[in-house]
C-alpha cells in the first residue's frame, strides 16, 4: 500500500465511554435514592413508635399510664386474662372475626373469579362497587348502615356485625384474589379437562392449590380488619355484643384502666402473626 494510500486514511474513532445508567448516578450523588430511604425510613418510625411505646407500659406495675414504666410487673396481663368482661369480649371478637373472614373470602373469592374469567359489559363499574368501602370514609359506612340495619332490626346481633365487617372487608379479599388471578396459567385447566376432569375437580384440585397463598391472605386480611374495626363496631354493639376494640375504646374514653396496654400489645402480637402465616406458607412452596 502506498504512502499516500496510508496518509489519507481516516484516524481510528476512540470508543465512547459506556453511558452510566440513571439509577447508579441516583444511587452514587444522593438524589433520588437517599430521599426515599429518608420518607421510608420516617414513615417506618411513625407508625412503629406507638407500639414501642405501649407495649413497655403493658408491663408497668404502676396504676396509672407511666412511660418508661418505673416498675415491671405483669399485673395488667393477669387483670386482662381474669376479668370477665375483657374476655367475653376477645371471645366475641374471635368468633366474629372468624365467620367474617370465611363469609368474606367464600363471596370476594367469587366476586374475583367473576371479574377475572367473565367478559361482561360493566365490569369496571361492578369492581369499583365492590372497592367503594375502600374510597368512604368509615365513620360515612357506618351511619349508612347503622340507618339501614335500625330497619332490619339487625343493630346489636352477630348477623349486623357478619354483614357490616364483611361488606368492608370484600375489597381486600378482591385485591388480593385478583392479584394471585392474574398470574394464574389458564392452560392447566384446558390441559385438566383434555385428561377428563370435571369443572369441579379442576377448581379443587389444580386451582384451589395454585392459588392457596392468595386465599389464604385474604382469609388473613378479612379476619384481621373484623378484629381491630371500631367505627361500625360501636354504631352496632349492644349490652351483649361488645367487641374487644369498642372494649378497649370505653376503657381509654371512660375510665383510666391501664389493662388497655395489655389488651393493645396482645392485638399487635395477634394480628401481626396472623398476617405473616400466609407469608411464611407462600416462602414454604417457594422452597419446595
Amino acid at each position: 500500500m502506498s504512502k499516500e494510500a496510508t496518509a489519507t486514511e481516516p484516524d481510528a474513532v476512540p470508543a465512547e465511554p459506556a453511558v452510566e445508567p440513571a439509577a447508579l448516578r441516583a444511587g452514587k450523588d444522593g438524589g433520588l435514592g437517599w430521599g426515599l430511604k429518608t420518607v421510608v425510613a420516617l414513615t417506618s418510625l411513625v407508625l412503629i413508635a406507638p407500639t414501642a411505646v405501649v407495649i413497655p407500659m403493658s408491663f408497668s406495675g404502676g396504676t396509672t399510664f407511666a412511660f418508661p414504666p418505673k416498675d415491671w410487673s405483669l399485673r395488667w396481663y393477669e387483670s386482662f386474662f381474669t376479668s370477665e368482661a375483657w374476655m367475653r369480649a376477645l371471645l366475641t371478637s374471635v368468633q366474629l372475626a372468624l365467620l367474617v373472614a370465611v363469609t368474606a373470602t367464600v363471596l370476594g373469592g367469587a366476586a374475583a373469579f367473576g371479574l377475572n374469567r367473565a367478559g361482561f359489559p360493566g365490569r369496571g363499574a361492578i369492581r369499583s362497587l365492590v372497592m367503594a368501602p375502600l374510597i368512604v370514609p368509615s365513620i360515612v359506612v357506618a351511619v349508612s348502615i347503622y340507618g339501614v340495619f335500625l330497619r332490619w332490626h339487625l343493630t346489636g346481633t352477630p348477623i349486623g356485625f357478619v354483614i357490616g365487617h364483611t361488606v368492608m372487608a370484600l375489597p381486600f379479599v378482591v385485591t388480593v384474589m385478583l392479584t394471585s388471578l392474574s398470574g394464574y396459567d389458564r392452560t392447566l385447566d384446558t390441559a385438566a379437562a383434555t385428561l377428563g376432569a370435571t369443572p369441579l375437580t379442576t377448581f379443587l384440585r389444580i386451582t384451589v392449590p395454585l392459588i392457596a397463598p392468595g386465599v389464604m391472605s385474604g382469609f388473613a386480611f378479612a379476619f384481621v380488619y373484623s378484629l381491630d374495626e371500631v367505627v361500625i363496631a360501636l354504631f352496632l354493639q349492644s349490652p351483649d355484643i361488645t367487641t374487644l376494640p369498642v372494649k378497649m375504646y370505653n376503657s381509654i374514653t371512660l375510665e383510666i384502666d391501664p389493662t388497655i396496654a395489655a389488651a393493645s400489645s396482645l392485638m399487635v402480637v395477634a394480628t401481626s402473626f396472623v398476617l405473616l402465616i400466609p407469608q411464611f406458607v407462600r416462602r414454604k412452596r417457594s422452597t419446595r
